[in-house]
């Protein structure tokens, strides 16, 4: 009924502080993160974050890092759909760039690497200190990732999508949206668990592989994936559900993205993936300050 929905919104109000242990420091986390994007790769689907060139992405991090990242998130493989294969190599070779720059302008700042391969992933974090693996496909488009993960202690961000980027958009149909993917992660956790992953952050992960309705189903039953006591990362920076939405562009789409992230807030999320960092740290500092942690 209306009157529990009410009641339901009511009591997810409050951020529940969790730890992390971040390349072997154990971080308290007592706020809400901004995970900011670095894309090092020529074709991501925001034109406005590719920074494929070595000074534009040292002028992109010093920005990120002013604007108050808490988290660097470095993709060198594009996720859109109808996006070109990269061979592991080469992605690692654009990851590597941007990880190079990082570590040189902001070596306090924690990294993530946005890779569905565990080749990717173990070299990152082997000879990048790589402190969080930010999987799309929650290990199923890599077979050895989520035991190369539990190997290397990395923490793991598991992304719910079917298929693949080329297949995604055909496989949208739910018994239940969120029940089926609540599923999903049940088992995912369960793998990565035995696999000795301890830091496990879930992403329900919007646009991928669900329709516009069922992205806004998503967003207003959020709540539900809490019951797994663990971290929830939200990516909707100026993805399609808003922009389509209202018939623009990317481009057009930083309010829509400050509107869910601050929804997004209210249900639960403990990270929000962005590439405006400043409009993200803006909308959880207002946040904190309405519904302060008690």
């Amino acid at each position: 009924s209306s009157h529990q929905r009410q009641q339901r919104l009511m009591k997810m109000q409050r951020f529940k502080p969790y730890t992390l242990n971040l390349g072997g420091r154990l971080t308290m986390v007592d706020k809400p993160l901004v995970m900011a994007i670095l894309n090092t790769t020529p074709d991501s689907f925001f034109s406005g974050s590719r920074c494929p060139q070595k000074e534009a992405i040292s002028q992109r991090v010093r920005q990120m890092v002013e604007e108050g990242a808490d988290i660097i998130d470095i993709g060198g493989y594009s996720s859109r759909r109808n996006a070109d294969d990269v061979p592991a190599d080469e992605e690692y070779r654009r990851v590597e760039e941007g990880l190079r720059i990082v570590r040189e302008v902001a070596p306090q700042i924690p990294v993530s690497v946005d890779t569905f391969r565990a080749s990717v992933a173990e070299r990152c974090v082997g000879e990048w200190g790589v402190e969080i693996i930010n999987d799309i496909a929650a290990g199923g488009l890599d077979p050895d990732m989520i035991a190369t993960v539990g190997r290397v202690k990395a923490a793991y961000i598991m992304m719910h999508m079917r298929g693949n980027p080329h297949t995604m958009t055909s496989l949208c149909d739910y018994d239940d949206v969120v029940a089926d993917i609540l599923q999903y992660f049940c088992r995912k956790i369960n793998e990565a668990q035995q696999a000795g992953i301890c830091d496990i952050i879930l992403d329900p992960g919007f646009g991928f592989s669900k329709t516009l309705d069922q992205n806004y189903e998503l967003l207003s039953r959020m709540d539900a994936f809490l019951e797994t006591g663990l971290p929830l990362l939200v990516g909707v920076s100026r993805k399609s559900m808003i922009y389509k939405l209202f018939g623009t562009t990317p481009e057009e789409a930083l309010n829509g993205t400050t509107a869910i992230n601050t929804i997004a807030l209210m249900q639960g999320a403990s990270i929000l993936r962005v590439h405006d960092v400043k409009a993200a740290r803006e909308a959880v500092e207002i946040f904190c300050k309405t519904f302060p942690n008690e």
